[in-house]
């Protein structure tokens, strides 16, 4: 495989970190989409810890929530990258979790904005060009709290379903084009951010999964880079759940 170049957005969070290594493990050329509220800097210093640790992984700001500044990212990748986006992962998201009957629109408005209309405006800007070379592949991180509802996480859980509606559909559009598209569902994963819950809950969590532990980064890496790779073009509209036995559908 010729060296492909894979855009990663929230490329600089917890799980973004990880599938940007497995991918630069793979071979790809890697770039870090962030936005960290335009903190230029903490992407800076993300990027320099990266190379501390042998990955040398580029970075591209932008605000998926705002199409200019998506089409200013894709420019920026471009540039560091030598060249047009072969591979996207749209992992970028937020929660603003809350009761429905407590939900602002603001809680609901944002958490559509940042995951799923996200999706629409970065794959907006690299599937005609991926039609037109015949080979690309379209990765969205969903979550099994997509499959299976969450309490105080309607906006969310809403959000991240429509994302494998999204795939499903895009995938019969483009199968014919050599462009692959398909969902990623990570359930409870143990990232920073998790590792900061309090031992006690974490016991509780874990004893619901019936592997009985947390995923790793990892994992969501390599499944990520799994479909990334040119071996995988006969899998399409997929939904690749990787939750310990959490949920069963």
């Amino acid at each position: 495989m010729s060296q492909k170049i894979a855009l990663v957005t929230g490329g600089t969070g917890g799980l973004g970190t990880y599938i940007c290594r497995t991918l630069a493990d793979a071979g790809f050329t890697v770039v870090a989409g962030y936005n960290s509220g335009g903190n230029h800097d903490k992407a800076k210093t993300w990027q320099a810890e990266q190379k501390e640790a042998g990955y040398d992984i580029k970075v591209a700001y932008g605000d998926v929530t705002s199409a200019e500044s998506c089409a200013q990212c894709i420019a920026t990748v471009e540039e560091v990258a030598g060249g047009a986006v072969d591979v996207l992962i749209n992992n970028a998201g937020i929660t603003r979790d809350g009761q429905f009957k407590k939900m602002s629109w603001e809680q609901w408005d944002e958490v559509m904005s940042a995951n799923l209309d996200s999706m629409f405006h970065m794959t907006r800007l690299v599937i005609n060009p991926m039609i037109e070379r015949g080979w690309g592949r379209i990765i969205n991180i969903s979550s099994v709290n997509a499959q299976k509802g969450q309490f105080g996480q309607c906006n969310y859980s809403a959000a991240k379903a429509g994302i494998h509606g999204f795939t499903k559909a895009l995938a019969q559009e483009v199968a014919a084009k050599g462009v692959t598209v398909n969902t990623v569902s990570p359930g409870y994963v143990m990232t920073p951010m998790v590792a900061k819950i309090a031992e006690e809950v974490q016991a509780k969590i874990c004893k619901t999964i019936p592997v009985g532990r947390f995923g790793t980064p990892e994992e969501i890496g390599r499944m990520v880079t799994f479909l990334a790779e040119q071996d995988s073009g006969y899998i399409t509209g997929a939904d690749m759940s990787i939750n310990g036995g959490l949920h069963m559908h």
